[in-house]
């Protein structure tokens, strides 16, 4: 019965030296963060990336004590900002406005100077944006069925426009085309005005576009909406209803943006970044100002983040390949 003593008295001491040791580190997780932190953005100012970013770092510097400072470093593929994170001291100060594109990019380009999957630990992600199939509102086509019926009637007719090949809204067509058993002509511009002044000009049928640009042109009766991508129907256009719903069966696409960090981020900073960003997107001020956007804001676990990330890459790289699009 003695012989249990000396056992107890080790975990104890054990215990007592645990103890000791956690003011030292509830001391150095409180130093988090302790200088501002850069928000690196793939995209120009002024988009809805941006926007996005700056009313969450808003929030997310009020929550954390220090600034939060957006970068705006634009390139194809989000190359030029991704690898700035990437290559950045994994201490919580540097991150990344991540995006399905860079799930994108890793089907466009031959090599990229970093590993998507493993160079990255996620945060959190930010919200959903849909894209809508979009007509002009004298055109001939009242519902996505029209539309539908249309070009399986008349293979290879229907012109859809896109901004560039290898973006999001032009594998979106693509693979509403493959999914849909349709044979479309894909013709893709430089960007949302020249789309918009295609499709009222005539050149195009419908057009594949982020909600965000296209709002205004709706609610001023200038284009009309005939279905929004994703899985449910967005708040923005709530009579809109899904190309699910009007009779596209599986087909489900949003463009997305998320926080990420540096590969080696210490667990206990991406917890706290997490609950910042957590506590931003549930802010009714980056709701209410990202839902007039046709952002279906949400939040989610980092590790809810990397499965949406794999899958991404996995889908689009085969959207990719189906679409004979040759890495660069």
């Amino acid at each position: 019965m003695n012989s249990t003593f000396p056992s107890l008295r080790r975990r104890h001491a054990v215990a007592l030296l645990g103890a000791a040791a956690l003011p030292g580190l509830a001391r150095a997780q409180a130093k988090f963060p302790d200088k501002p932190i850069t928000l690196i953005v793939p995209f120009a100012p002024g988009g809805i990336a941006d926007i996005t970013a700056r009313a969450v770092s808003e929030v997310m510097a009020q929550k954390l004590g220090q600034a939060v400072i957006v970068d705006n470093r634009p390139s194809a593929g989000s190359i030029v900002a991704s690898q700035a994170v990437a290559t950045a001291k994994p201490d919580g100060h540097t991150l990344l406005l991540m995006s399905n594109g860079n799930a994108v990019s890793v089907g466009l380009f031959k090599k990229l100077p970093y590993d998507t999957k493993k160079d990255f630990v996620g945060i959190s992600t930010l919200g959903y944006f849909d894209l809508g199939l979009f007509v002009a509102s004298g055109s001939k086509f009242a519902s996505l069925k029209d539309l539908v019926a249309y070009a399986r009637a008349h293979p290879g007719k229907l012109n859809v426009g896109t901004i560039a090949a290898g973006s999001t809204q032009h594998l979106a067509a693509k693979l509403f085309e493959t999914v849909a058993g349709l044979e479309v002509a894909l013709i893709p511009y430089k960007g949302s005005p020249a789309v918009l002044t295609a499709l009222r000009g005539g050149e195009i049928d419908v057009a594949f576009e982020i909600l965000g640009p296209m709002l205004p042109q709706v609610q001023a009766g200038v284009v009309k909406a005939l279905a929004v991508s994703g899985d449910k129907r967005n708040p923005a256009l709530p009579e809109v209803p899904t190309a699910m719903e009007a009779g596209v069966a599986g087909y489900n696409v949003a463009s997305w943006n998320a926080l990420a960090a540096p590969a080696g981020t210490p667990a206990a900073v991406v917890e706290v970044l997490n609950r910042a960003a957590r506590e931003a997107v549930a802010s009714p001020a980056v709701r209410d100002k990202l839902a007039r956007l046709g952002m279906r804001v949400a939040a989610s676990s980092p590790a809810e983040l990397e499965k949406l990330l794999a899958s991404e890459i996995d889908r689009w790289s085969a959207v990719i390949r189906a679409a004979r699009i040759e890495p660069e």
